[in-house]
């Protein structure tokens, strides 16, 4: 199982320098990834709903991960997740093909449908629909990014007679991210993997029916190989040794630490240490 760290795009991470010092630590340590979140806008005042306060500072996680590609060639690169329904698909296919050429295949794009009503307001898209233009949108990304001739017709976004150059090195790999059915199917028919969170190893296990019911619901093509599983455990963010073994056992691929709370950069430094040994060798 592999160790990543998780949401080192906000708060006292923010500022560039701070970024390249954990950025280089989390390779010292064994960390093998690096994934980065996204809100656009947060509500003000902030609401039940919202996981961050308006005024805390929050990178676009697209140009946060092209920072770290530079300061660290060993990383690879994630975001967790984009909300999609807010991108133009035909640009994030652009973006995720550029990011993923200049990192050399590092780049893996975590994709979630969004759930904060404020922020898609603000952005001009609905609520309503938001998994089917998500689905659309996985579907006409990977039109460009595969096809020799891409084209794709939806209620939502359409093309043909165009391409777009370089193609992606790595894929880049799709990342499913939400605990709903419908993510579950969404993770099984159009991703490489699945992304998700919890608060113990009994949330996971609960996920992983969720996305056993869809695998008997949906297709999953041939190209996407074995569904991996990221897992980001939240809540505490502690993760014990006999947890972690457990999760390993259930079958997660990659478990995410988030170095909560993120308002020191040196007490960031000493969570990726602490949590780097008790977890080394699971």
């Amino acid at each position: 199982m592999e160790l990543g760290v998780f949401g080192l795009n906000a708060k006292a991470a923010v500022p560039p320098r701070e970024t390249a010092r954990l950025a280089r630590l989390a390779v010292d340590l064994g960390y093998t990834s690096w994934w980065a979140g996204e809100h656009v806008v947060l509500p003000t005042p902030r609401t039940q709903a919202s996981p961050m306060d308006p005024l805390d500072p929050i990178l676009d996680p697209l140009t946060h991960l092209a920072f770290v590609a530079g300061v660290t060639d060993r990383l690879d690169l994630g975001t967790g997740i984009v909300i999609l329904p807010q991108r133009n698909p035909v640009v994030l296919a652009k973006q995720a093909a550029s990011l993923d050429v200049l990192s050399g295949g590092r780049f893996h794009l975590g994709v979630g449908a969004g759930y904060l009503e404020p922020e898609m307001t603000a952005i001009g898209v609905p609520m309503a629909d938001r998994g089917r233009r998500t689905d659309e949108y996985l579907d006409a990304m990977t039109a460009l990014w595969s096809q020799e001739n891409p084209s794709y017709q939806g209620k939502y976004v359409s093309f043909d007679h165009v391409d777009a150059h370089p193609r992606p090195i790595g894929g880049p790999r799709v990342h499913v991210g939400g605990h709903s059915p419908a993510a579950f199917r969404r993770a099984v028919a159009r991703g490489h993997g699945w992304i998700g969170n919890g608060t113990s190893p009994a949330d996971l296990k609960g996920h992983l029916e969720g996305l056993a019911r869809a695998a008997k619901e949906v297709d999953r093509p041939a190209r996407l190989g074995d569904l991996t599983i990221t897992f980001m455990p939240v809540d505490p963010v502690e993760v014990s040794a006999d947890d972690a073994k457990e999760y390993r056992d259930l079958g997660v691929d990659r478990l995410l630490v988030y170095p909560l709370p993120l308002e020191d950069p040196d007490a960031i430094a000493v969570f990726l240490e602490r949590r780097a040994e008790s977890l080394r060798g699971i």
